[in-house]
């Protein structure tokens, strides 16, 4: 049965799930931030400078000797970031083309709602369920520093990262919401944005370690979510703005497809 409408209808179906990301994608994002204090110990700075740069910065391990530098490496630049497009892309995946999978679409569909209505309610659920989880996350990183000094990393810091990786998580979101709502197959969704997701990856840390691949990190969301440190220097406009396009016209072009297709039954 349908609630007031299908965006309160998704939400209320995803509670169960959100609460398990949130509790999942908070504990590591804390347990992680509170080794910040051990990396301190010249044993660990040893062990650390003993790897090969190539390999840190394959890993965006790129500066361990400020809280900024680790928290923005060994929290924000690996592990969460790819728990969080987990999140999006299971999500987005679900978002149309779990129904029509499953033959329920038309039965949804009976109900007084539109396609581009419906399109845009489930999207909006599961942006909101992303940006839940990001923000209980940044609300998690401020609440930490008051037990573990993060030295150079303020508030305004914290939601400013926050900021980019809630924006992050809603860009694989939208591509898995597109793929799934134009041609009703979550394998598809699931393949092309997990797919996206590894090669964006690459092409931030490992591709511009190879001579004349440097421009590929332009092109990556890891890029776009990560550039300019906005831990420390705040809102990055360029990068915000890329996610933030690419989300909407993602979403544009996902619910037109979905709009003028025959629906499996």
């Amino acid at each position: 049965m349908l609630l007031r409408d299908p965006f309160t209808k998704a939400l209320h179906d995803a509670r169960r799930s959100l609460l398990g990301w949130a509790l999942a994608i908070v504990a590591v994002g804390t347990m992680y931030a509170s080794f910040w204090p051990t990396m301190q110990s010249p044993e660990m700075a040893e062990a650390m400078a003993a790897y090969p740069e190539g390999l840190l910065e394959a890993f965006n391990y790129r500066d361990l000797t400020s809280a900024a530098g680790y928290l923005g490496s060994a929290v924000y630049g690996l592990l969460i970031p790819l728990l969080v497009a987990v999140l999006a892309i299971a999500g987005g995946t679900r978002a149309v083309a779990g129904d029509e999978e499953a033959g329920t679409l038309d039965l949804v569909l009976a109900h007084p709602v539109g396609r581009v209505r419906l399109a845009l309610h489930r999207f909006a659920a599961l942006a909101v369920g992303v940006v839940g989880v990001v923000v209980l996350l940044g609300l998690a990183m401020v609440a930490l520093s008051g037990a573990v000094e993060f030295a150079g990393v303020t508030s305004a810091g914290f939601a400013a990262m926050t900021l980019h990786l809630a924006l992050f998580g809603v860009t694989f979101a939208a591509l898995a919401f597109a793929v799934g709502a134009a041609t009703g197959r979550r394998v598809a969704a699931l393949g092309t944005a997990a797919g996206v997701a590894v090669l964006g990856y690459l092409a931030n840390s490992v591709l511009p370690q190879v001579d004349g691949l440097g421009w590929a990190r332009e092109v990556s969301p890891f890029h776009w979510y990560l550039g300019g440190d906005p831990l420390v220097e705040g809102v990055q406009p360029a990068g915000a703005l890329a996610l933030l396009g690419t989300t909407a016209v993602l979403v544009a072009l996902g619910t037109w497809r979905f709009t003028r297709r025959d629906l499996a039954t």
